[in-house]
């Protein structure tokens, strides 16, 4: 069986064009099965786009976009993974890995920390490259001036530090 490499190529939101922006947005719906709302795209732009095509059609994206995390009343510029999403016919084939070497390369370049909240299925992955459980408090700004804190259910679950790209502890 030949192992096929992928490489997800890195595209700035304001340099998506109108067919792009659509064709990720739909690709990221459906593979949510529906329930990505209008506001979880939103929470996706902004920021750097790692998107994968087969034959014209996007088939895997996730964006990075900047978030101030507060660490022990430091605010901390993270990258902040979001609409992580790889078309159901196209699982199981290493996209997720490539999404997150694009992903990590601009964390690494731009970033202190780097984060996601994953799922509970996704925590293996994230832990095989190195990420961590962030097990600390954890606070982020809401609003303009406004600091909030998660809720108790979800779950931060993946950092790393961009110093040296190592982790931090919590």
């Amino acid at each position: 069986m030949r192992t096929q490499v992928h490489t997800a190529r890195l595209v700035h939101t304001a340099d998506l064009d109108t067919e792009t922006y659509h064709s990720a947005r739909d690709m990221v719906s459906a593979a949510f099965g529906g329930e990505f709302t209008d506001t979880d795209w939103e929470h996706a732009l902004g920021g750097m786009h790692a998107l994968i095509w087969h034959r014209g059609a996007i088939i895997a994206h996730a964006a990075v976009v900047q978030r101030r995390l507060i660490y022990r009343g430091t605010a901390l510029r993270c990258g902040y993974v979001e609409g992580v999403a790889v078309r159901e016919d196209w699982r199981g084939q290493g996209l997720a890995i490539a999404l997150l070497d694009a992903a990590e390369q601009v964390m690494r370049g731009a970033y202190q920390i780097g984060a996601i909240k994953s799922s509970d299925r996704a925590r293996r992955m994230f832990a095989l490259r190195g990420w961590l459980p962030w097990r600390g408090r954890l606070r982020y700004w809401h609003r303009p001036g406004r600091p909030a804190r998660p809720r108790p259910t979800e779950r931060y679950s993946c950092c790393r530090s961009a110093s040296a790209w190592t982790p931090l502890r919590a």
